[in-house]
């Protein structure tokens, strides 16, 4: 990172200087086509022959002359300022512009050496593009300076504000596509000028490049007129700046002055805040790049216009092997940007080319903020002993879990106020999910106007909260993707809005993990709480667990799962997540006061397994295998096993039931599937091979199903869970209507241990009976039954 000091430019460069800047722009431009079209002879040292040409086409050609005018300018800005950037491209399949720039500086071959910055390099640049074993025709992990995977529109811009928090020195550069502002998540992410720090955060410098068009269609904002363009800009709290025009000289100079002006009234503005006093919200600077698409393409191909419409989004000349007229014209345009003047005979960027090209980790492919892991450090997290609550007997006291967790947050949150690399993340919902003690450590993120009545909020805070789950979900994945950690925190039911993020942030991780150069970074962690079970006031629309069965969709390698159970599981559960490094974890866990039933040591070994009997809780004596297995995930759905345990000890003390309790939901996996899954051996010793397995689970039943199917007693597995039954109503009500509960479990046992049925018909009967008096119990009284309100564990 460089320790320059900043400079301002009051006098625009030099012709000198925007000759070389054209010259950078042609030469990116030259080598976006060729990844596009060329297989061989990448410097047009003889004429172009069908067999130079790739016999797949594919790749992205419209955007990438604006987004090489990006590039190459910032390049000025950074070589002559000594500023520290990075740069989030949002324009879909943009990768030909990023790599071409990238082997530009020298930074791509430094990656991938084999891919030299001469001749042979060049032609191994191009032939890779989109080329089977090669790379993406989009931005991607692969790509030098990313830490935004370009296919899926609309989180350019979280990605860039999560990755400028507390990076006082950075500027981060973020081009915006057209057609990625009509997303929601775009829309939404505007707002995010709102929370950015101008004293212990860095700036974002929006770049709107209205290009006019997307696949098939004009965009939105191209076709708004100026002033209204313009007064949404500023109603966003932008101050914009414009570059418009197709006259590369005029466009060269103008870009100058736009970003010249930009960085000098980021630097003004982050002056005032840090020396001067200031408290206002700052307006910040964003440009508004108005080029044509496709520009310097073909302006026609046959006939129809090309430059400056839809048809040159992707491959502008698609006949190039079978069309003569079609491969005059794409060596006409290659050659239109002079190559000979921008590579000398051995292929390697001239003098003039690389002018204005920032050296070592200035360089935005070098940047050590694009690959965090270079800059993690480990999290000072504090001992449980501190915050584990204490079990004498299992099932007798009640705590909050996440507002313990709240504690062990609050202590990370402190010890880390000096360097600041942990944020908590959530929308509007940290003290609803009782995690408000981490405001004795920090306050909630906010540069807007403040009234008397509200509260925790402060301009450095470092919990952030927003309606919007995607802003969450981006800030959070900018932020780790540059090297610090965070946890985000939502109701279950609405992580579901950001299931496509995630997507691609486990694609990015699980590429990552195969590129030695990419160093690991702190995991994506959630803590998924005002869970299904206890949404009884909120009714039916805050009831679906299903985030975990998307979650466990993916990359074996990168998805994990916790259900723990009580407070000290919760407790090693989230140390363990915070510690980690390149995973995505999921951590369902309850607010409302739940039952503690183990110790804090019980709790570390339990986790440790991830799956593992409760002696104490069922009543085998060890002789042989048990007459029926008992087995729960999640809080809610233990505390009804053991409910369950406790009437069949009762009723059927002669039964042999086994009590099991499974954290890890990976563990039910084959261990050929997922790296925590159970040998087959280890999963029968459990479980055993021939007896009745009632499951009681969290969410959806058919989960299970999925990942136990292998199992030699899958055939013996009955599994019970959320079945959407639903609706604002009792707590224990809610179990009931999914089948879930203690008195139904009693009875799956009665009906699937075999001979049981005959002798235990009177303890069915009784089971049904008090179904149904809770039915009118709580129609009648409102609350749920005396003996299921007031229940605690007598084992």
């Amino acid at each position: 990172m460089s320790d320059a000091p900043p400079s301002s430019s009051t006098t625009g460069p030099t012709d000198e200087e925007i000759a070389a800047l054209d010259a950078h722009w042609r030469a990116a431009n030259y080598l976006a086509v060729g990844q596009i079209y060329l297989m061989d002879n990448p410097l047009l040292t003889r004429p172009l022959v069908p067999e130079d040409i790739k016999p797949r086409l594919l790749g992205h050609w419209g955007t990438s002359p604006g987004l090489n005018l990006v590039y190459t300018h910032l390049n000025r800005v950074i070589a002559s300022r000594g500023t520290d950037a990075l740069c989030v491209w949002g324009p879909g399949h943009g990768g030909p512009a990023v790599l071409a720039n990238s082997w530009l500086e020298g930074s791509y071959s430094q990656t991938y050496p084999d891919v030299s910055r001469d001749e042979a390099g060049m032609g191994l640049l191009f032939k890779q593009f989109s080329f089977p074993g090669g790379v993406p025709s989009h931005v991607a992990p692969e790509t030098p300076g990313s830490i935004h995977e370009g296919g899926e529109l609309g989180y350019s811009l979280a990605h860039a504000y999560g990755a400028a928090l507390d990076h006082p020195d950075l500027l981060v550069t973020c081009v915006i596509g057209d057609g990625e502002a009509e997303t929601g998540p775009l829309a939404g992410s505007w707002h995010a000028n709102k929370f950015l720090d101008p004293v212990h955060d860095g700036a974002v410098l929006p770049v709107l490049h209205l290009n006019g068009y997307k696949i098939a269609n004009p965009t939105v904002l191209a076709r708004l007129p100026e002033a209204e363009l313009d007064a949404l800009l500023r109603g966003y709290g932008h101050e914009p700046l414009y570059v418009a025009g197709d006259d590369p000289l005029t466009v060269h100079r103008a870009m100058a002055a736009a970003m010249d002006r930009a960085v000098d009234l980021i630097r003004e503005l982050q002056e005032a805040a840090r020396t001067g006093g200031e408290t206002g919200r700052p307006r910040w600077p964003m440009i508004v790049l108005r080029t044509p698409k496709g520009w310097t393409g073909p302006a026609e191909v046959d006939g129809l216009p090309v430059e400056g419409t839809w048809r040159a989004h992707q491959v502008p000349l698609p006949g190039v092997r079978d069309n003569p007229e079609h491969l005059r014209q794409l060596e006409r345009w290659l050659r239109s940007y002079r190559p000979e003047e921008l590579f000398d005979t051995e292929g390697r960027p001239t003098d003039q080319v690389l002018a204005c090209v920032p050296d070592g980790e200035a360089r935005l492919g070098a940047t050590p903020y694009a690959n965090g892991g270079l800059l993690l450090r480990d999290l000072p997290m504090p001992a449980l002993d501190e915050h584990a609550v204490r079990v004498d007997k299992p099932g007798t006291v009640l705590h909050e879990p996440t507002r313990v967790l709240g504690g062990l947050l609050e202590a990370v949150m402190a010890a880390t106020a000096g360097r600041r690399d942990f944020r908590v993340v959530g929308p509007d919902e940290t003290a609803s999910n009782r995690l408000d003690a981490l405001y004795e450590a920090t306050g909630k993120a906010w540069q807007a106007d403040t009234l008397p009545t509200d509260e925790h909020l402060a301009r450095d805070g470092r919990v952030m909260e927003v309606l919007s789950e995607h802003l969450c979900q981006g800030w959070l994945e900018g932020y780790l993707l540059t090297g610090r950690h965070g946890l985000f925190s939502c109701y279950e039911a609405f992580a579901h809005i950001v299931d496509s993020m995630v997507n691609q942030h486990i694609k990015w991780l699980r590429t990552s993990r195969r590129l030695p150069w990419r160093r690991p970074i702190a995991s994506l962690n959630y803590l998924l709480t005002s869970h299904v079970w206890r949404q009884d006031h909120n009714g039916f629309s805050h009831q679906d667990p299903g985030f975990v069965d998307h979650i466990l969709n993916k990359s074996p390698e990168v998805v994990r799962v916790y259900l723990p159970p009580d407070t000290n599981t919760l407790l090693s559960v989230a140390d363990h997540a915070l510690r980690s490094r390149d995973y995505v974890n999921v951590i369902v866990a309850g607010k409302q006061p739940s039952f503690d039933w183990l110790t804090l040591d019980q709790a570390r070994a339990h986790c440790a397994r991830g799956a593992g009997v409760w002696e104490w809780a069922g009543t085998e004596d060890g002789s042989r295998e048990p007459d029926v297995v008992l087995a729960c995930a999640g809080d809610v759905p233990t505390l009804e096993v053991l409910a369950a345990a406790g009437l069949l000890r009762r009723h059927l003390p002669e039964l042999s039931v086994r009590v099991v309790n499974v954290v890890d939901m990976a563990r039910l996996m084959p261990h050929s599937e997922h790296p925590h899954g159970m040998p087959d051996s280890e999963y029968d010793a459990l479980f055993t091979r021939d007896k009745p397995v009632i499951f009681a689970y969290h969410g959806y039943p058919w989960l299970i199903h999925r990942l136990a199917y292998r199992r030699t007693g899958h055939a013996q597995l009955h599994v019970r869970g959320y079945k959407e039954e639903g609706t604002t109503t009792t707590p224990f009500d809610m179990v009931v209507r999914n089948d879930l509960d203690r008195y139904r479990l009693v009875m799956d046992v009665i009906d699937r241990v075999p001979g049981l049925g005959v002798r235990a018909v009177a303890v069915r009967q009784e089971m049904a009976d008090t179904r149904t008096r809770h039915h009118d119990w709580i129609r009648a009284h409102g609350t749920d039954l005396p003996e299921v309100a007031d229940w605690t564990w007598e084992g």
